[in-house]
C-alpha cells in the first residue's frame, strides 16, 4: 500500500478564525505577510501558534504519512506559511481558484473533487475545518472501497490540536505496510527550493482558503 498523504488546511486550522469579540488564541503569534498577487502595502494579518511546527516535524520525522498543503494559500503555504513555523518546504495540491461564492457548491468542500482525482489509489489522512456529512459519506466510501481515508475536522475558532495529529498518527500506523511510497500526482506542486522532507514525495467575503 501506498504511504498515505496528509493533507492540511490553513485556515481554520493552523489559522484560527476570530472569536466572536474579534480575539484570538492567546497561543498565536501576529505575523503580517503578503501572500502572491498582493503588494507590501497591502499585507494580509495572521495569527500562528510556534508550538505547531514541532508538532507537524513529529509528524513529518515518523514517516507514516507525506505531509501535504491542501489549502487555497496553494505555494504560499509551503514559500510563507511553512516557513514561520520554522518547517520545511512540505508539497501542496495545486487547487485551481473556483469562482464560487461558498465553500459547499454543491453541498460538499470544493477542494474534494480535485483532492479525488490528485489522491487515485492513495489512502489520505485530511485535516480540515469545513466538511460536511458528504465528505464524510465520500471518505467512508472511499475507505469501504479499500483506500482508508480519514477526515479530520476542527474547531475553525481553535485550530489544529495535539490530539488531532496523535489521531492521525494512530491511524496511520494501523494501516497494512507495503514498500512503495506514493509518487506525487499530477497537480502536485514543489516549490523552488524544496527538500528534505518535501522531495519525498474566511474572511469577511469568502476566498476558499
Amino acid at each position: 500500500m501506498h504511504t498515505p498523504y496528509f493533507l492540511l488546511d490553513i485556515d481554520g486550522v493552523l489559522i484560527p478564525f476570530p472569536a466572536k469579540d474579534g480575539g484570538t488564541p492567546p497561543t498565536h503569534v501576529r505575523h503580517d505577510v503578503v501572500p502572491t498577487g498582493r503588494t507590501p502595502d497591502d499585507p494580509v494579518t495572521i495569527w500562528l501558534d510556534p508550538t505547531h511546527g514541532p508538532l507537524l516535524m513529529q509528524v513529518a520525522r515518523r514517516d507514516l504519512v507525506i505531509p501535504v498543503w491542501c489549502t487555497s494559500w496553494r505555494q504560499d503555504a509551503a514559500t510563507m506559511i511553512g516557513p514561520l513555523l520554522g518547517i520545511p518546504a512540505f508539497p501542496y495540491v495545486d487547487l485551481p481558484r473556483p469562482r464560487i461564492t461558498t465553500s459547499h457548491p454543491h453541498g460538499y468542500l470544493w477542494k474534494r473533487d480535485r483532492v479525488a482525482v490528485w489522491a487515485k489509489a492513495t489512502p489520505v489522512a485530511w485535516i480540515d475545518d469545513d466538511f460536511t456529512h458528504l465528505d464524510h459519506e465520500w471518505a467512508a466510501r472511499r475507505t469501504a472501497a479499500g483506500l482508508p481515508t480519514l477526515l479530520i475536522q476542527p474547531d475553525p475558532h481553535v485550530g489544529l490540536l495535539p490530539e488531532h495529529v496523535a489521531r492521525t498518527l494512530e491511524w496511520a500506523s494501523g494501516l497494512p505496510s507495503g514498500e512503495s511510497v506514493g509518487a506525487r500526482p499530477q497537480g502536485v506542486g514543489k516549490p523552488a527550493g524544496a527538500h528534505g522532507l518535501a522531495q519525498r514525495s474566511r474572511s469577511t467575503s469568502y476566498n476558499g482558503q
